[in-house]
């Protein structure tokens, strides 16, 4: 197998390299179908993302807070996989405890660094 057909990627690296980068998303993996990345946002940030040309999947890694999808609410907390479709609005608000997800992109995501 070539590393063109496959990655591994350590989850706690990636999260110490989103951190380490003051930005609060970083993405580790970009393929013509699918990107992956990290997002944190500290407790009570104010979430400013837009909708996305995307399909979108996060993974609630820590955590909490809600997640405002189209008018409608959403709790979020560790273990908790929340999928938004593409061109939906949303944005996490109330956000009790710094939160970090791990975000799949279905056709390459937005934009972003790759390894």
């Amino acid at each position: 197998m070539t590393q063109d057909r496959w990655k591994s990627y350590s989850l706690e690296e990636q999260i110490e390299l989103v951190r380490a980068s003051k930005a609060p998303y970083r993405e580790f993996l970009r393929v013509p179908a699918l990107s992956c990345g990290v997002y944190t946002l500290p407790a009570g940030a104010e979430d400013l993302q837009a909708p996305h040309d995307e399909d979108e999947v996060y993974f609630v890694l820590k955590g909490r807070a809600r997640l405002n999808v189209d008018g409608e609410t959403i709790e979020a907390g560790p273990g908790t996989v929340l999928y938004v479709g593409a061109t939906q609005g949303h944005s996490f608000f109330e956000i009790q405890e710094d939160i970090t997800l791990l975000v799949f992109f279905a056709t390459g995501g937005s934009s972003g660094g790759t390894d």
